[in-house]
C-alpha cells in the first residue's frame, strides 16, 4: 500500500512518476524498496489517469455496489413489482451486511500506521 501512496504524493507534487522518483518517496519513509514492486506499479499507472481515477472512487457511495442494487430492489417494490423479487433482492441485501464482518477484520492494523 505504501508504494500506492508514495505514487499519490508525487502525482499531488506534480513530480513525475518513475522509479527513481518513487524510490526515493519510499526510502525518505524507511520503507524496505523491492525494485520489482517499483518497476510494476510504474508501469501500471503508465496510461492512468489518477486524478480521473480519485475522482471516480470518491464518487462511489459508501457500500459500494450494494448501495443501486438496494434502490433498485425498493424501486421494483414501489412499483408493485413482485414479491419474490423483492425477497431475493432483501436476501442479496442481507448477504452484503454478512460480507462487513469481513470488511472489518481487513483493517485491524490499520491503528498500526497511524501510531
Amino acid at each position: 500500500m505504501e508504494y500506492v501512496y508514495a505514487a499519490l504524493i508525487l502525482n499531488e507534487t506534480g513530480a513525475e512518476i518513475n522509479e527513481d522518483n518513487l524510490t526515493n518517496v519510499l526510502e525518505s519513509a524507511q520503507v524496505d524498496v523491492e525494485e520489482s514492486r517499483v518497476k510494476a506499479l510504474v508501469a501500471a499507472l503508465e496510461d492512468i489517469d489518477i486524478e480521473e481515477a480519485v475522482e471516480q472512487a470518491a464518487a462511489v457511495p459508501a457500500g459500494g455496489a450494494a448501495a443501486p442494487a438496494g434502490g433498485d430492489a425498493e424501486g421494483e417494490l414501489e412499483e408493485g413489482g413482485d414479491e419474490d423479487e423483492a425477497e431475493e433482492a432483501e436476501e442479496a441485501e442481507a448477504e452484503d451486511e454478512g460480507d462487513d464482518e469481513d470488511d472489518d477484520a481487513d483493517g485491524e492494523g490499520l491503528g498500526e500506521l497511524f501510531g
